[in-house]
C-alpha cells in the first residue's frame, strides 16, 4: 500500500508505503490514539467549562445568603437594641420609684416593713417551665411590669396614708388666730369685766390692733358668717373629726358661709363688735360641739 501525503516538504510530495501486516497495524494504532486524545480533549474542554458555569453559580448563591445573614443579624441587632433600651428605662423606671417610696416612708415616718421598697415584691407561685434554655426578654420585660404594677399600687397607699395623715392634722386647729397681738385672756375662771363677777370664760382673748387680720388655725368650712348674741360679728369654721373653731368680736368678716379656707388664710378683721371692751378676737376650740381649753392647741403651732 502506498500513501503520498501532498504538501511543500522540499518542494516534492511525500510517499511513504506500508508493505506488511505490521505496518498497518501500526498506522491504524496511531490514527485511534489521534481520535482519543481528540475525544478526551473535547470531553475535558466541556466538562471543565461546566464546573467552572456551577462554581459561578454557587458563587453568586453563596453572596445571597451571606447578604441574607448579613440583613437578619442586623435586623436581629436592631431588635436587641430597642429591647435592651426599654429593659434600660424600665429597670431606672423601678429605681426611681423604689427610691422615692423608701422617701415618702422616711418622711413620712411610716413603718418601713410594711411599706418595704428596698427588696423586690414579695410573689411565687409553682414554676411551669423546668428549666430555661437562654434569657427571655419577655419574662424579663413582663416581670419589670409587674414590678412597676406592685411599686404604682405601694405609691397609692402610701399617698393615701400620707394624704390622710395631712388632711387630719391640716384639720386640727394649731396656733394662733393671729399674726400680730398678745394674749388678754385665758380659758377659765375670770372676773366678768362687765359684771364684776365671777364667770366662766370658754375660749381665750387675743388683743391686738383694730383691723389687723384674723386667720383660721386650721382648714375647714365656715358654718357661721354673721352676727351672734355676745360675740359681735362672729365667724365659725367646722374642721371635721368633730373639731370646729370659733372667731368672735370682728369688726369685717372677710369669707360667707359654705366657704372653704385653708389653715393661716385670712377670715376677718379685728374688731370690738359684740360685748367687748376693746380690739380683740375672742377664739374658742369645740370639740363635739363643747368649748374646750384652746391652749394646748395654741402651744402646738
Amino acid at each position: 500500500m502506498n500513501i503520498i501525503f501532498l504538501g511543500k516538504f522540499r518542494g516534492k510530495p511525500l510517499r511513504c508505503q506500508l508493505d506488511g501486516g505490521r505496518q498497518l497495524f501500526l498506522l491504524t494504532g496511531i490514527i485511534s490514539l489521534f481520535a482519543g486524545l481528540l475525544v478526551s480533549a473535547g470531553y475535558w474542554y466541556g466538562s471543565t467549562h461546566a464546573t467552572v458555569n456551577q462554581l459561578v453559580a454557587l458563587q453568586n448563591d453563596i453572596s445571597q445568603q451571606k447578604q441574607l445573614i448579613k440583613q437578619a443579624r442586623h435586623s436581629a441587632a436592631s431588635e436587641l437594641d430597642a429591647l435592651a433600651a426599654r429593659l434600660g428605662s424600665m429597670q431606672a423606671e423601678v429605681i426611681r420609684l423604689n427610691a422615692l417610696g423608701q422617701r415618702l416612708v422616711k418622711v413620712a415616718k411610716l413603718d418601713a416593713k410594711e411599706f418595704d421598697f428596698s427588696n423586690p415584691p414579695a410573689y411565687g407561685g409553682p414554676n411551669e417551665a423546668e428549666t430555661v434554655a437562654s434569657v427571655d426578654f419577655e419574662n424579663v420585660i413582663a416581670s419589670l411590669n409587674e414590678q412597676l404594677s406592685t411599686r404604682e399600687q405601694q405609691l397609692d397607699v402610701l399617698e393615701d396614708v400620707i394624704m390622710n395623715r395631712q388632711l387630719r392634722k391640716a384639720s386640727k386647729p394649731r396656733g394662733r388666730p393671729i399674726l400680730k397681738g398678745w394674749t388678754s385672756s385665758y380659758y377659765g375662771k375670770r372676773t366678768d369685766p362687765f359684771t364684776g363677777k365671777l364667770a366662766m370664760h370658754k375660749g381665750m382673748d387675743f388683743a391686738g390692733k383694730e383691723g389687723s387680720k384674723i386667720v383660721a388655725v386650721a382648714s375647714g368650712v365656715v358654718t357661721w358668717a354673721g352676727e351672734r348674741y355676745g360675740y359681735g360679728n362672729l365667724i365659725e369654721i367646722n374642721h371635721g373629726n368633730g373639731y370646729s373653731t370659733r372667731y368672735g368680736h370682728n369688726a369685717k368678716l372677710l369669707v360667707s358661709v359654705g366657704d372653704s379656707v385653708e389653715k393661716g388664710q385670712p377670715i376677718s378683721l379685728m374688731g370690738s363688735t359684740g360685748r367687748s371692751t376693746g380690739p380683740h378676737v375672742h377664739f374658742e376650740v369645740l370639740k363635739k360641739d363643747r368649748q374646750i381649753n384652746p391652749a394646748k392647741f395654741v402651744a402646738s403651732r
